[in-house]
């Protein structure tokens, strides 16, 4: 029995250290393919595109029922262009999604890939408060948000955060080989400096606890439908159907008062982002976590209504 107990050990090791070799494999292609210049991710970002909304129909059925429901008043043309818009927005986001792999705060700053639209504002916040709570979207490129501090300002003004305030909150994948992939793909900024900002959702208690004391940026994205863990809360209609959403993100903000920001990133060209942080309140303590999510929902849907190909419609939000 000892024998087999050993050699169940060894090749569980031997199984954990094949995947972290895989996951260096296809993170070292990634920063070697991130050195090309972003004109030609983009076309093979088109080509992907293509090949995955004609040829493999990647989920067309979720994003077709997904944007007929959200927006009933459409006409079947509105929806076609709705639904062709986003699948070229999905190869853009692969695109720069690989571009971004390999970035420092330099070339992203140089790139102008990104431009924060309200610095002094957030700032503001960051300073005045305990710690900061932003609610992030699907829309835009949200596996960019990694290279928050390397981003311009529209005002040129030093940002006060540093690199060990940001964390960004993440649902782990279940294939652990890519789950290492993605976190380190979107961290690639700050892995360069040598730190982290990534945080599994199901330790966020735990580290807001520890880091009370501590003037910290969570970024949670928080737009996708509940898993079973976190439970289901209705909170109304959110584009014409009604919703059911998680609160741990904003309890936790209510629970060490918080204020609590909206992210706004909004793709002006390709290439180009705006980002703007919209309050949504100055100490979460004075509001419900239903009400602050209900405002972000209002922000959303506001958002969507903008531009609807820029949110992820390939998700089943309604399941």
């Amino acid at each position: 029995m000892p024998y087999l107990i050993m050699w169940n050990v060894s090749v569980v090791r031997m199984l954990l250290n094949m995947k972290k070799i895989l996951a260096d494999i296809i993170r070292g292609i990634i920063v070697l393919a991130s050195k090309l210049p972003l004109k030609f991710h983009y076309f093979m970002g088109d080509i992907l595109a293509w090949f995955i909304k004609n040829v493999l129909h990647y989920r067309s059925e979720v994003v077709w029922i997904n944007i007929a429901r959200s927006f009933p008043d459409k006409k079947y043309k509105e929806l076609k262009k709705i639904y062709n818009d986003f699948y070229r927005h999905l190869g853009e986001v692969f695109a720069e999604a690989i571009w971004f792999g390999g970035a420092t705060y330099k070339r992203l700053y140089d790139s102008g890939i990104n431009v924060v639209m309200n610095q002094e504002e957030i700032d503001d916040y960051f300073l005045s408060t305990p710690s900061m709570t932003v609610l992030s979207t699907h829309c835009g490129n949200w596996e960019l948000m990694g290279g928050f501090l390397g981003y311009r300002t529209s005002t040129g003004v030093k940002v006060a955060m540093e690199e060990e305030n940001i964390q960004v909150v993440y649902k782990k994948l279940s294939n652990d080989v890519f789950d290492e992939v993605f976190k380190r793909n979107r961290a690639a900024a700050l892995e360069i400096v040598g730190t982290s900002c990534e945080i599994e959702s199901s330790n966020i208690l735990r580290q807001a606890m520890r880091n009370k004391d501590k003037r910290k940026v969570y970024i949670y994205p928080t737009d996708q439908a509940p898993y079973k863990k976190a439970g289901k809360h209705p909170i109304g209609e959110f584009l014409h159907q009604e919703t059911n959403v998680m609160l741990g993100s904003v309890g936790i903000a209510c629970k060490f008062s918080h204020s609590v920001m909206y992210m706004k990133m909004k793709r002006v060209e390709r290439g180009h982002y705006e980002t703007t942080l919209i309050p949504i309140c100055r100490d979460a303590s004075q509001m419900t976590p239903e009400d602050i999510m209900r405002k972000y929902y209002d922000l959303l849907e506001e958002e969507i209504n903008e531009t609807p190909h820029n949110w992820l419609w390939t998700h089943k939000r309604w399941k």
